[in-house]
């Protein structure tokens, strides 16, 4: 039995026209930027278009699919982990701003110092306190003083 383990010209000519679409469509993307690193997406990618175009007779080794399927899992965890890092941080500054209700504090405004007591506070990802009858955004708080009620 004589197999040719060589690939037609035109064979050839295909896979290449495929590996330059796909390397064209990661470059191009508007959502990539420059020296970022791979995501989900670009890992299955990678990984169907090596599967698809192997030599049937030397398919990949178990052990090298079993890797890249584990470097995809880890992928995938660091992911999830990281969007639910992001939502605590997120609560974690609501929760702060909350709690400066009734306090007394400083807040840079530009190259001034505003003092005053917060008297609101709005919700959302970036909470703001109302401090004199105005809107600041809560990363601006310099100092924080105990309410006098609180002493």
């Amino acid at each position: 039995m004589d197999l040719n383990l060589t690939m037609s010209a035109q064979d050839m000519l295909k896979l290449n026209r495929d590996v330059d679409a796909f390397n064209k469509s990661i470059s191009d993307s508007p959502a990539k930027k420059p020296n970022a690193g791979m995501d989900r997406n670009d890992f299955l990618k990678i990984l169907i278009t090596q599967l698809s175009h192997q030599d049937p007779t030397q398919p990949v080794e178990d052990k090298e699919f079993i890797a890249q399927m584990a470097q995809f899992s880890s992928l995938e965890q660091i992911t999830n982990m990281n969007e639910g890092l992001s939502k605590v941080a997120d609560l974690v500054a609501r929760s702060q701003a909350l709690n400066l209700l009734g306090s007394s504090v400083d807040i840079a405004d530009g190259d001034t110092k505003v003092s005053g007591v917060v008297d609101a506070v709005t919700a959302g990802d970036f909470p703001q306190i109302l401090v004199n009858g105005r809107y600041y955004d809560f990363s601006q708080v310099q100092k924080i003083k105990r309410a006098a009620s609180e002493e």
